[in-house]
């Protein structure tokens, strides 16, 4: 039997009904992580010890844990004329939820890509926002007119 040649079952009814992402990162400092997620971001905190902290992220579990390693390291990738950092995370939200984000961080964060939008005209237009958390963490949040556009690809 080949064993690479077998099928692999199709698991896309499974996303029919899509269930929170957990992410687990390191931390040097819980209280200012906290601060930032909860304080400037509005996320809610879950269970918690001295170790760790648990946040609710747009309806996602972000957990961030004290380890004594440092943040995951930064590089950049060019995407629509901006230099975009790898790795990055973040929520698609809609275009209101977009705004009212945008308007919330302004002035309180370290921005990387000020709020714009990318790829004007295709069926993947989105406004998009970069920012760093405390840890050093790029996080982008975005917003398409259509969210049916969100995998759309520019030969759609």
């Amino acid at each position: 039997m080949n064993l690479i040649a077998r099928s692999v079952p199709d698991i896309t009814e499974y996303f029919v009904n899509v269930r929170p992402f957990h992410l687990a990162l390191p931390t040097e400092d819980l209280e200012l992580t906290r601060l930032f997620y909860c304080d400037i971001l509005g996320c809610d905190t879950g269970r918690t010890s001295d170790d760790w902290i648990d946040l609710d992220f747009f309806g996602h579990q972000l957990v961030f844990h004290v380890t004594g390693s440092e943040p995951l390291p930064q590089s950049h990738n060019p995407v629509d004329a901006h230099s975009v950092p790898i790795p990055h995370f973040g929520v698609v939200l809609t275009p209101d939820a977009h705004r009212a984000l945008c308007e919330r961080i302004e002035g309180k964060v370290t921005m990387i890509i000020e709020p714009s939008v990318r790829f004007s005209g295709t069926p993947g237009e989105q406004r998009t926002v970069f920012f760093q958390d405390p840890n050093g963490y790029a996080l982008e949040f975005k917003s398409f007119a259509n969210d049916d556009d969100l995998f759309a690809t520019f030969d759609s």
